[in-house]
């Protein structure tokens, strides 16, 4: 079976509760052949244990995570003007998995590796503690309705596991453009005791300049949203 057809098999169980909903959308001919030929190359398969990334890159670097890439522009971006880190991208749409994969072929990419798994069991099963230079979450769902937000991925228990899982002096970089999950993102991060604000003031920066412009992002200034960007470091 090929493996756009087979995406879901290679996923652990499910929890009650997700921050994202899995929407099919449709795979191009290219997306397709892409999953099929490229994801041996720069894809990791589920796996209930500890990876020893210095074997998956080669080499012992810092090891960036981005969860939720989209269609991975910015992941790409982010991993070719940083070379000497490693990026590890999640993301679990295949079609936004296709287009990345086709992206780092293009750029002859080798500090980039996907994973197509729901990010809460990836950083709980496959990284050790004490191993990550860098979480960065680029516009995750806001889940806007009250009776969501326990859906939303940012909470006190997503930053007591990053809290375990980044290198001391390490970093989450969060960015959205709905002022109320801004808001929220900021008021969670600043009541935790492992974290604190790398803004002067204790709230937003301007974007820095590591991270472009995302598909998400400029469609929220086109409806006249607002982009607040928010950098925490583990003390």
């Amino acid at each position: 079976m090929a493996i756009s057809d087979s995406f879901s098999s290679r996923k652990p169980g499910r929890r009650s509760i997700r921050s994202f909903v899995l929407r099919q959308g449709r795979l191009t001919t290219a997306q397709a052949q892409a999953l099929d030929t490229l994801w041996p190359a720069y894809g990791l398969d589920w796996q209930p244990q500890i990876v020893d990334w210095d074997k998956v890159f080669n080499r012992s670097a810092e090891l960036v995570v981005e969860i939720g890439f989209g269609n991975g522009d910015a992941l790409i971006h982010m991993a070719a003007l940083e070379p000497e880190r490693n990026f590890v991208g999640i993301e679990v749409h295949p079609p936004g998995v296709g287009s990345a994969l086709q992206k780092i072929e293009k750029q002859g990419l080798q500090n980039v590796r996907l994973i197509a798994v729901d990010a809460i069991d990836v950083l709980e099963q496959m990284f050790a503690a004490n191993s990550l230079s860098e979480l960065r979450l680029y516009f995750p769902d806001p889940w806007p309705k009250k009776r969501h937000h326990k859906r939303r991925i940012v909470n006190a228990g997503f930053l007591d596991l990053l809290a375990e899982k980044l290198v001391a002096g390490g970093r989450l970089h969060m960015a959205t453009d709905w002022q109320e999950y801004a808001e929220w993102m900021l008021a969670v991060a600043q009541a935790h005791p492992a974290f604190s604000n790398l803004s002067a003031n204790n709230s937003y920066i301007e974007r820095p300049h590591w991270r472009p412009q995302t598909h998400f992002e400029r469609r929220g200034l086109r409806l006249g949203h607002g982009v607040w960007d928010l950098i925490f470091v583990y003390n």
